[in-house]
């Protein structure tokens, strides 16, 4: 089954930018080689960010949010306990928190 892990913290919390690259990168590693890992990446800040909301774009998220969304995780495991066991081992969640929710599998055609 495929699950994303959605990564979140707050500024306050989220250790400097490349403070601990080598723990991401491990762990990276460790579902490439399981065979788990479909794709992932880090997202920019919310500065960066753009929105469409009815029709309209702004800058920003304007989410009243105080967790940011800072990367996911795309695996396939065969289990929610499997998706868990895995969020574990990223290093956001010592400091954020790590949303594991199952994706739908269309057909699309």
């Amino acid at each position: 089954m495929k699950y994303m892990l959605l990564l979140y913290s707050t500024d306050e919390k989220r250790p400097p930018r490349g403070a601990d690259t080598d723990r991401w990168q491990a762990v990276t590693e460790e579902m490439r080689t399981a065979g788990v890992l479909l794709d992932g990446d880090a997202l920019h800040d919310t500065d960066a960010a753009t929105t469409l909301r009815d029709g309209t774009v702004t800058d920003g998220p304007f989410a009243e949010t105080k967790e940011i969304l800072g990367g996911y995780y795309a695996i396939d495991v065969p289990d929610l306990d499997a998706a868990t066991e895995w969020a574990r081992k990223l290093p956001i969640a010592e400091y954020g928190s790590i949303e594991i929710r199952p994706v739908f599998d269309y057909q699309l055609a």
